[in-house]
């Protein structure tokens, strides 16, 4: 792989041959060397919350009240609690137990309003969430909400977990309580909220539990957030024996491999901080289950620093493609992108295409996540558009009856002669607007046909229509916002940090080219000409850049479209068209889609398809 023009350097590191002490539990749990400890439970921000539901399944019941507390440094940043309307009723012992009743919640507002609303007070509304969520018995309530998220097509946040009855259970002996309910720690420990089986008052409670457990952790050498979690879940045996390979890692921004014992890559990742992000797999922070399996074949790591979080984000991308480490789960299927292709024909047609190619005349709409998120843009288009949706060749000749399609005036039927190519070139034009900038002749015509469903209380009809208009929407954004930037022969840009620094970057044709970094005391553009001749070269192919690359494009558009980006140098045009289908980025945000890729959901799509046929 060329190099990108940056301080990079490749570092190893080998497992020490030491033998593995005899650790006891309170042991393993107690402070590593000072240079591997973990983020100061001080410092965390926790949000402890309770859920009442209407039963104890979340595939069978739903949330009737949520309560959350943020604490952070032991003072309290913020309460939240809301009844929630589960649309179904709720169990008799429920009502008993926790004395919610059906009619308390009959006018309370429903989960899709619900939980945005908490997962945006928690910090959870981010893919990295740096929240530590905190429950009594966290399986239930975390089962519970990432239940209701799956419901709403809302992808669970990843985030750490703590649970109160297990921390208890380390810190407290058996013989002090009589049960680790969470109504016996509360007696017990001395909380000031007194638990009620409502949410706040439960969430309240078990943040006076959290502290007093925190103290008695305290005691026993448990100080950062990985030591509690080391608690609540148990290191094996390689993950101890191997955080030594994060040692001698640098402390910067770059990209990691791990490696097995024939150096053959296991995993792929990038951080901020390699050491840091590294020595995380070997502690209880790590709870997947491949990446432990991973971390017991691993036998060295290789660190790659890079100038910025950016060109980390490029190398990684780069390389999971490059090495397709079995345990990266992108190299499964690392060409899964496909396109709407429009034909060169004499009346273009739609189909769906697995290649992007430059050489054949046709235009390309894409890339979708599956097949199922482009077949629903081409229904899209359709129902916006009377083209042909015939895969059979027209010629001069062709003369058979006009189709269903025809008759109900959804096709212009050019087979039967009805129109000529100039005419049918008008009908799809704007199809050719859409893919290029403008967006709004396709796009109008859906919204108002989505609107009138709705006022003939036609809903599955308009949001089946609604989930084909979003799957064409944002392949319109991807389309343009990926055309755009690989258009560009050279673009070097700066992005402001916090300190005063800047992180630099050259593009070239929708590719990372060069890579570098400013302190505050330094000037930007001295260093964008001094890095000039280390410049990767990349040739003015759409079909590399377009077809190939697209994921690093839209990472360079990702970070190009932050606050604090500046243009330093270009040659070409930067711009985004007014009309373009970005515009429509507010209404993707505010419409909820079915579960699955790209927001479209296989199996839904095909009992619609079927059911409007």
């Amino acid at each position: 792989m060329p190099p990108i023009a940056s301080q990079a350097a490749l570092r190893q590191r080998q497992p020490r041959k030491s033998p593995e002490p005899r650790e006891s539990r309170a042991t393993r749990a107690t402070q590593l060397a000072f240079d591997e400890l973990g983020e100061p439970l001080r410092d965390a921000t926790f949000v402890v919350v309770d859920l009442e539901t209407s039963g104890g399944s979340p595939s069978q019941h739903s949330i009737t009240e949520i309560g959350a507390v943020k604490i952070k440094g032991g003072e309290v940043l913020g309460e939240f609690q809301t009844l929630v309307n589960p649309e179904r009723s709720i169990e008799p012992y429920v009502q008993v137990l926790t004395g919610i009743t059906d009619s308390m919640v009959a006018a309370a507002p429903t989960i899709d309003a619900v939980l945005p609303a908490f997962l945006e007070f928690a910090g959870l509304d981010r893919q990295h969430s740096q929240t530590i969520v905190v429950a009594h018995n966290a399986r239930f309530d975390v089962g519970f909400l990432k239940a209701a998220a799956s419901e709403l097509a809302i992808t669970w946040p990843r985030h750490r977990t703590l649970d109160t009855v297990l921390l208890a259970r380390r810190a407290i002996p058996r013989d002090e309580v009589p049960n680790y309910r969470l109504e016996s720690l509360a007696m017990h420990l001395g909380s000031r909220t007194r638990p009620t089986h409502r949410a706040l008052d439960d969430a309240r409670a078990t943040v006076d539990v959290l502290h007093a457990v925190f103290e008695r952790l305290g005691n026993l050498g448990v100080h950062s957030v990985d030591e509690a979690l080391a608690l609540s879940r148990e290191v094996t045996a390689e993950q101890r024996r191997k955080r030594t390979l994060a040692t001698d890692l640098p402390a910067t921004a770059g990209v990691y491999i791990f490696r097995d014992g024939t150096g053959a890559p296991l995993y792929v990742g990038k951080s901020r901080n390699i050491r840091r992000r590294v020595r995380d797999y070997f502690t209880a922070s790590e709870p997947r289950k491949r990446m432990r399996e991973m971390v017991a074949l691993a036998e060295r790591v290789d660190a790659l620093e890079c100038a910025h979080d950016l060109e980390a984000q490029v190398r990684e991308n780069r390389m999971i493609a490059a090495l397709r480490p079995r345990y990266n789960r992108r190299s499964k299927n690392p060409n899964r992108a496909v396109w709407v292709k429009l034909t060169a024909e004499r009346f273009p047609r739609l189909s769906v295409v697995s290649t992007w190619r430059d050489d054949d005349g046709c235009h390309y709409l894409g890339p979708f996540p599956n097949r199922a998120a482009a077949s629903a843009a081409i229904d899209a288009i359709h129902q916006a558009l009377p083209m042909r949706r015939c895969s059979d060749r027209i010629t001069t000749k062709s003369a058979p009856s006009p189709c269903a399609l025809a008759e109900i005036k959804r096709c212009v039927a050019p087979c039967d002669g009805s129109v000529d190519p100039d005419e049918y070139a008008d009908v799809i034009a704007p199809l050719h607007r859409a893919i290029s900038s403008d967006a709004h002749g396709l796009v109008e015509p859906l919204l108002r046909r989505i609107e009138e469903l709705s006022r003939k209380q036609r809903y599955e009809d308009a949001s089946r229509l609604r989930d084909q208009a979003v799957a064409l929407l944002r392949a319109l954004v991807r389309t343009q916002r990926i055309a755009g930037l690989s258009a560009i022969s050279r673009a070097a840009l700066a992005a402001a940090n916090p300190d005063g620094s800047w992180d630099i970057a050259v593009l070239r044709y929708g590719r990372l080219s060069a890579a570098a970094h400013a302190d505050r005391a330094s000037s930007v553009v001295p260093i964008v000409e001094a890095i000039s001749p280390s410049e990767q070269q990349f040739a003015n192919s759409p079909a590399e850049s377009v077809g190939t690359s697209f994921e690093e494009t839209e990472i360079l558009a990702t970070w190009l479209e932050r606050d604090g980006v500046r243009l330093v140098a270009l040659d070409g045009e930067l711009s985004c068209p007014v009309p373009s289908a970005a515009q429509w980025r507010p209404w993707l945000r505010t419409v909820t889609t079915r579960p699955g890729g790209d927001g479209y959901d296989r199996a839904s799509y095909r009992r619609g398809h079927r059911s409007s046929a």
